[in-house]
């Protein structure tokens, strides 16, 4: 599960940025939260920090939402992609789309600057912490920290300047190369050519994690189809509370084609996957990688989510990540929206919402809901109606409306 990840000098992003998926303590949706535990050989209960399972960012065009989630697709795939190319995954990939790095360019000095990443997350029964920092396509500096969940001790797992290379205490004993190519995470190459178990628990988390862009209409057309008859009559049925009645799907191997069913008066018809609405083909194609996330206790990434859904859709997929009955392997959403109709306090917690806007220095910036402060320097109510305190300005992501009006006369 994902606690914290942060950046500097990415695209829009010169300065330090931080995203917390880490609960503050405010009362609204506990039940929903999750947390990293283990049990100890005593059979107690240990437990790390609660966690948030869903994260929105709202915020105009040009703001910076986007570039916010290419930051953390870029360090995902920077590491995964050396381990694919080679083919020594351990996980089924799901989709996880290339990015490539680019420094904050509005600036001469940020240009020559290395761009930083850092992550904090929790796998199996460990806590660990992954620092990457890349300039001109090669890796600067690296490192790898972890600590057992609900343990105070951090220990090193191994730690790079350029190809000056450091191993923790554990990692000393594993005998392993200090020499690696100086475009290569050296977690790719100790996830390629060893089998040391904390490694692979690393590994596994970041080929674990699920990355889609519904900006691009392509995404609609890659399918992940289940030949298991449990999953797919969860898919069915998870589309039928959505108001979709669809009663099955069958996909034929000679027309490389997938159909949609409907039965009425105990007849089956069938209609072609490309001539169903898009709002339609959209859950269709996001729907299995959702299930299967929440099944398996994946981080899922989307940008606009809300391309193309009804309101009444998004919230849908948005409560089944905080249904802990639905939940219950620790699976997160991180997604952008522009939907305003669901930024409201019978959806999300206060700290599960984000903005993303622009400084006069043409920097993106981010900031949750819980942060901001009213003129009485006392937090956002908890009742407050967020939407409607958005776009009158309140919040300061310079919601387009607030610009309009106040440019006077269009006369």
């Amino acid at each position: 599960m994902l606690c914290q990840f942060s950046f500097q000098n990415f695209k829009s992003y010169k300065g330090e940025t931080i995203f917390d998926f880490q609960a503050a303590a405010i009362p609204e949706f506990s039940e929903s939260l999750l947390a990293c535990k283990i049990k100890t050989k005593e059979n107690k209960e240990v437990k790390g920090e609660s966690l948030l399972p869903v994260g929105v960012i709202y915020g105009p065009n040009g703001g910076g939402k986007s570039n916010l989630l290419q930051a953390l697709s870029c360090l995902i795939s920077t590491v995964v992609k050396p381990i694919r190319d080679l083919e020594k995954t351990r996980e089924s990939m799901i989709i996880q789309q290339r990015v490539s790095y680019e420094p904050f360019l509005l600036d001469e000095t940020s240009r020559e600057q290395p761009t930083e990443f850092e992550i904090f997350f929790c796998q199996g029964k460990n806590e660990y912490r992954y620092n990457l920092s890349l300039l001109n396509e090669e890796i600067v500096a690296e490192s790898l920290y972890w600590r057992a969940i609900g343990g105070k001790r951090t220990g090193t797992v191994f730690e790079r300047e350029y190809s000056e290379i450091t191993l923790g205490p554990s990692m000393k004993k594993a005998n392993v190369n200090l020499s690696v190519n100086p475009k290569m995470p050296y977690l790719s190459f100790l996830a390629i050519n060893y089998d040391i178990p904390m490694i692979a628990e690393v590994q596994s988390w970041f080929e674990s994690c699920v990355i889609r862009n519904y900006a691009n209409p392509v995404v609609d057309r890659i399918i992940m189809l289940s030949k298991n008859a449990s999953f797919r009559n969860r898919m069915i049925r998870a589309l039928n509370d959505m108001g979709i009645d669809l009663s099955g799907y069958r996909f034929d191997d000679e027309e490389k084609q997938l159909y949609t069913q409907r039965t009425m008066d105990g007849k089956v018809y069938e209609l072609k996957y490309s001539d169903e609405s898009d709002g339609t083909k959209k859950l269709i194609a996001a729907l299995p990688v959702l299930l299967l996330a929440l099944q398996e206790g994946r981080l899922v990434i989307i940008d606009e989510l809300d391309a193309k859904l009804h309101p009444k859709l998004l919230r849908y997929v948005i409560s089944m990540f905080k249904n802990p009955k639905l939940n219950r392997q620790g699976a997160q959403l991180l997604f952008t929206s522009h939907d305003m109709t669901t930024m409201k306090n019978t959806v999300f917690r206060r700290d599960e919402i984000w903005f993303a806007a622009e400084n006069s220095n043409h920097e993106s910036e981010i900031y949750s809901l819980y942060e901001i402060r009213r003129e009485d320097n006392e937090r956002v109510n908890s009742t407050a109606a967020f939407d409607k305190q958005y776009m009158e300005g309140r919040y300061g992501a310079d919601p387009y409306l607030t610009n309009m009006l106040s440019e006077g006369d269009w006369t």
